[in-house]
């Protein structure tokens, strides 16, 4: 009796088990009767016809990321790279994406992959790193353009890493190098430039100022001499007009005489002593006739007086 008891107690149960289904917040399931579609459960609780309907899928309603295996892509510039990255899906009806696809975790991954190595080869290696974000949009467009029948809906895709081969990285490692080498010579080629230009300045503005300097230093010898000649001219008129007034004195004829012939006499034998030949001049024994000559004349400047 116990025994029976307890069979139509399990019995009872697995058909209470049956006919109960509670949907959680995150999935929906897929209702199958006799082996036909029925309808897509919302989360919830929902009565079936035990041993009529079944849950035939379940899927997960909540924002899914799908990781990319790393592929071998060609660029347009014939550089091989290693292209990974993620693609963020949701399913937005659980009745395609039950019969739509066999397995639309894996068609999104296998289409992604084609996507993004048709797309990278459109672009050089260059604009794969700086044009990430468009990839990344162009990519998402493609996709989701081909799994709408899926019932899926791509939000976004995120290329993670763009890896080059070991030769291409070694190439663009020489390229680089001799781009720095390149910007080093034109910086000091322009910084030998500069200082060219800086030293022609300074040796240009150091001649304007010698010129300058020099023209000056002429202008104020010129006014020196200027003064010096006026200066002398003066004196001497004075020292004649001076010598005129002694001469008019008494007896001032004979000392004009006797300071020319100390003069003369002076004169003569500095020259005698610095020559390197001992002559004599033949107008040395014609003093007397000269200091008589400078008389004579004196006399006749007082006669006219």
């Amino acid at each position: 009796m116990l025994a029976s008891f307890t069979f139509i107690f399990l019995g009872l149960l697995f058909i209470l088990l049956k006919l109960v289904l509670i949907v959680p917040m995150r999935e929906v399931c897929v209702i199958e009767r006799l082996g036909k579609f029925r309808a897509v459960l919302q989360p919830g609780l929902h009565f079936l016809i035990p041993f009529i309907d079944r849950v035939a899928y379940r899927h997960e309603i909540r924002e899914q990321v799908l990781d990319i295996p790393a592929q071998s892509c060609i660029s347009r510039d014939n550089i091989q790279i290693d292209v990974d990255g993620l693609v963020y899906i949701q399913v937005m009806d659980g009745a395609k994406a039950s019969y739509g696809i066999e397995d639309y975790r894996r068609a999104s991954v296998n289409l992604a992959q084609t996507t993004m190595r048709s797309e990278v080869g459109k672009l050089k290696l260059s604009q794969t790193f700086s044009e990430r974000d468009a990839l990344n949009e162009t990519i998402v467009r493609e996709i989701d353009k081909a799994s709408d029948p899926w019932g899926i809906k791509v939000l976004r895709y995120e290329v993670k890493n763009i890896t080059p081969s070991e030769n291409v990285i070694h190439t663009l490692e020489k390229q680089m190098e001799a781009e720095r080498q390149k910007r080093a010579e034109i910086t000091l080629a322009q910084a030998e430039k500069e200082s060219t230009i800086n030293l022609s300045e300074g040796e240009r503005q150091e001649a304007i100022n010698l010129s300058e300097g020099d023209k000056q230093k002429q202008i104020n010898e010129a006014n020196g001499r200027a003064k010096e000649i006026g200066i002398l001219a003066e004196a001497t008129a004075q020292g004649i007009h001076m010598i005129a007034a002694a001469a008019e004195q008494p007896g001032g004829d004979q000392a004009i005489k006797m300071r020319l012939m100390e003069q003369f006499i002076q004169q003569a034998g500095a020259i005698l002593n610095t020559a390197d030949v001992s002559v004599v001049p033949a107008e040395l024994a014609k003093v007397e006739g000269f200091f008589a000559g400078m008389g004579e004349v004196t006399n006749t400047m007082q006669g006219t007086k």
